[in-house]
């Protein structure tokens, strides 16, 4: 047992329906598309305020990807929102050349992501959104942790010139940050310190990491975690500043370690102050179906698990 009181929130596509619904009452260029799953993404809070300025284009993403950019290049600030699987792996060829060559002001929201949707099974689990999504030239992507985190992000994402991809989950999951909290993108936060070891971790990987530290204690091992929450741009300062000063990092992610948070924390490294590293995440794998707690535990993607990373680089 650890020491942390586990206080549930809302899960981060609640939260980020909500703030859909905040940014429409504040701004009327903000339009908001969807895959005809929104009931799911939660960007039918929006539609019931705003039908107007809502757009279901059934299960259709290339189109629903074209026509945001079609609504960016015309002044609009489209959200677009479709369970991550569908809107990375489907379009992304219109991401490409629709969005990303011309540095459209275009915001996706891939929902369900990972592997936490749990029995709806490998076609709908996204554990390759991350890596797709940070490969297309000026791109932000945004993981955030939980209902507080993001709240704060779709505002700075609708602020924000420029493409952004925003992942959120399906599960309820435990609050981090207090109401109020404020966020920048391209700026980690620094949520435990440490001088032993490093955590890095985004999404529902951020709790784990937590846990995984007051685990630790007992070990007697000084854990700091860092909520990498915009996984590009990275903070390579405090990359670089936890490389020096704990001597040692993991990396937890709830997606393919391969083009990763881990693979981009490494590049930050290797190039500034190389230590030693570990990586969290699914390793070369599709998952099976199952509740989420049964998919983490088999996958590799709990404290446990970062304490045993955590205990081979130390």
């Amino acid at each position: 047992m650890t020491t942390r009181e586990k206080k549930m929130g809302l899960a981060t596509r609640d939260a980020y329906g909500q703030a859909l619904a905040e940014l429409g009452r504040e701004n009327p260029n903000v339009v908001v598309l969807d895959g005809d799953v929104s009931g799911s993404t939660k960007s039918r809070m929006f539609a019931k305020e705003f039908p107007d300025r809502f757009f279901n284009f059934g299960i259709a993403e290339a189109n629903l990807v074209s026509a945001a950019a079609g609504f960016a290049s015309c002044g609009k600030i489209p959200f677009a929102s479709s369970f991550s699987a569908f809107l990375m792996c489907k379009t992304y060829d219109q991401l490409r050349m629709s969005v990303a060559n011309p540095h459209l002001n275009v915001k996706l929201c891939g929902s369900h992501s990972g592997i936490s949707l749990g029995q709806d099974g490998a076609s709908q689990m996204a554990v390759e959104d991350i890596a797709l999504a940070c490969s297309l030239p000026k791109f932000t992507v945004l993981v955030p942790a939980d209902e507080t985190s993001t709240r704060a992000l779709v505002k700075r994402a609708a602020e924000h010139l420029g493409p952004v991809f925003i992942r959120t989950s399906r599960p309820n999951v435990p609050l981090i940050y207090a109401p109020g909290e404020m966020f920048e993108i391209g700026r980690a936060k620094l949520l435990r310190p440490g001088r032993d070891v490093t955590v890095i971790a985004i999404g529902m990987m951020v709790w784990e990491a937590l846990e995984a530290a007051e685990l630790c204690v007992e070990k007697g091992i000084d854990v700091r975690v860092i909520d990498m929450h915009t996984v590009k741009p990275l903070d390579e300062q405090a990359i670089v500043a936890a490389a020096k000063e704990t001597g040692a990092i993991v990396t937890a992610e709830e997606h393919l370690i391969d083009g990763g948070l881990g693979s981009r924390v490494a590049q930050v490294v290797v190039q500034n102050h190389p230590v030693p590293m570990e990586f969290v995440g699914l390793k070369n794998t599709y998952a099976e179906s199952g509740t989420p707690a049964q998919l983490f535990e088999r996958y590799g993607l709990t404290a446990k698990a970062i304490v045993e990373a955590i205990e081979t680089v130390c």
